[in-house]
């Protein structure tokens, strides 16, 4: 089984055209162009896992999630009474 030739003169001298300096430039600004777009899609909005959970449970308290965070003090207060007394009378 014979192998193939390595590629030589039209097909070398296509792979090998010569740039100008304005294309070489032109080309590294669209590269810098797309590196930047390519990171600020990747980018997180939070710095750190915490903040982000944050983040999570404050939008799923706006949505509803967790129930009513109102905290009623008397009614807690009245509570405590009544379970005291029960105790003392017990």
């Amino acid at each position: 089984m014979e192998t193939c030739r390595l590629p030589c003169g039209a097909s070398i001298l296509a792979m090998m055209r010569s740039r100008t300096i304005s294309q070489v430039e032109s080309d590294i600004i669209a590269l810098r162009a797309a590196a930047e777009r390519a990171g600020t899609a990747l980018a997180c909005l939070f710095s750190t896992a915490d903040e982000f959970e944050a983040e999570v449970v404050r939008v799923r308290r706006a949505q509803g999630a967790f129930g009513p965070r109102g905290h009623h003090p008397l009614r807690t207060a009245a509570l405590t009474g009544l379970l005291a007394i029960a105790f003392l009378l017990v």
